[in-house]
């Protein structure tokens, strides 16, 4: 069964939602406080801001290339494979298929049902069945059709945008806080510029979700780095907005000392209401990412199960003979997700992924050096702009991660590869399998 059984439905605008949706989840909510307190003063805040969607920016830039040049379903994985070989981008697929995307959104699962406490009281059993139940509708909704996942995500981005817009008008025309310095503040107790920096970056994680998706797009060629390059851009964009706006609102006092600086702000602006405002927009915006998650996921297993690269391939491969979706593979990230959510330990193991992730981050960067190498001009109908510049900048910018990482949790990160590599006995006991 090949990916070509995938019906080829996700436009052009789906795209864009998908990758803004996937970046905007609670990062936008949650990081300000944080990304504040680390830089020291609201300009150098806003700076970071800037420097962390540049550095996203330019590493999207990049593998959109690479993925233009290679539009199939599995993305990143696929990539890996055609220019390091069978066992990096195996590696990366294990990774996302057995933690990563299962744990994201289960992690984006219990997030929605926090929030929705705001409005029905339950305990932590009651949050944990609601969260599954709520992400065993969405993988419902992708089995029907991929048609309906992309329906949801841009109906949930543009939903989650109505809050965010709204801050960002009423802060730039009501706010009275005029704290925009680059002078260190004695408030600030934070890690310096570069934690900083760090900060925003987890916040634009999600925009290689889609490549995921390349072979289910109607003109992947063009609207694979289109909706990448847009869809980063506008995040960027709304986030440096978004931030000023925050500024004008709330002193920087106010900011990094509270827990939820974005309802106080609504709270400012709209009156008590506004952080049921606020929550309602939190809602909707993890939901749109728990649904960008469970579809784009879904596609690595699968397009690993049509190479034989993981037990009971020939279940996990088969497209839904129906919807034309990878239904076996949607069930399966949505089982090992509420397995998850029950367990309790997908924050933990998010946590020691995010390092051996940024590994294969910075490999697809370099990976553009290896691709004009390997595949002629003409066959390359995206080429990234100011090249080797643009590359450079996402290679440093991912290396900076790394070594910060080892850095600040050296545990984590040797645990973090290790899980890693207990994909390679799964590797080699199916290689030798198909040559017996």
């Amino acid at each position: 069964m090949s990916t070509k059984t995938l019906k080829k439905s996700v436009t052009f605008a789906e795209a864009i939602a998908i990758v803004i949706g996937m970046i905007i989840g609670s990062g936008i909510f949650l990081k300000p406080g944080i990304v504040f307190n680390n830089a020291g003063s609201v300009g150098m805040g806003l700076l970071a801001w800037v420097v962390g969607g540049v550095i996203s920016l330019a590493s999207a830039l990049t593998i959109a290339e690479i993925g233009a040049a290679i539009p199939k379903t599995g993305g990143l994985y696929i990539y890996l494979e055609e220019l390091y070989g069978d066992v990096w981008g195996f590696l990366l697929g294990w990774v996302q298929t057995v933690i990563s995307y299962p744990a994201s959104g289960a992690a984006l699962a219990i997030a929605f049902t926090s929030f929705a406490t705001f409005f029905i009281p339950m305990n932590s059993f009651q949050q944990k069945l609601v969260a599954a139940g709520i992400l065993l509708f969405v993988i419902t909704m992708n089995i029907i059709a991929t048609k309906f996942g992309g329906v949801i995500q841009t109906v949930s981005t543009v939903g989650k945008l109505i809050p965010v817009a709204a801050i960002i008008i009423f802060g730039l025309i009501n706010g009275e806080v005029h704290d925009i310095t680059f002078t260190q503040s004695a408030v600030t107790t934070g890690m310096g510029f570069g934690a900083a920096i760090l900060g925003t970056l987890w916040a634009y994680d999600g925009w290689i979700g889609v490549t995921n998706m390349a072979g289910e797009l109607k003109n992947p060629k063009k609207d694979l780095p289109r909706s990448i390059i847009l869809g980063v851009s506008s995040v960027m964009l709304i986030y440096v907005i978004f931030n000023i706006a925050l500024s004008k609102v709330l002193p920087l006092g106010e900011i990094v000392t509270s827990q939820s600086p974005v309802s106080d702000a609504a709270i400012m602006l709209f009156g008590n209401k506004g952080g049921t405002f606020i929550i309602a927009g939190m809602m909707v915006s993890v939901f749109g990412a728990l649904n960008g998650y469970l579809m784009t996921g879904a596609r690595v297993p699968f397009a690993m199960a049509e190479r034989k690269q993981l037990p009971f391939h020939k279940v996990l491969g088969k497209a839904h003979p129906k919807f034309k979706t990878p239904g076996n593979a949607l069930i399966f990230e949505g089982v090992l997700a509420v397995l998850y959510i029950l367990s309790g330990s997908f924050n933990t193991l998010t946590d020691l992924l995010v390092f051996v992730l940024w590994i294969f981050f910075v490999m697809g960067v370099i990976g553009i050096f290896i691709l004009r190498k390997k595949v002629p001009a003409e066959q390359r109908p995206y080429k990234v702009p100011l090249y080797p510049i643009t590359p450079l900048v996402g290679i440093f910018g991912g290396g900076y991660i790394l070594v910060s990482t080892i850095m600040s949790s050296p545990v984590n990160s040797i645990i973090g590869i290790g899980i890693a590599l207990l994909g390679l006995p799964v590797f080699y006991y199916l290689k030798k399998s198909q040559t017996n």
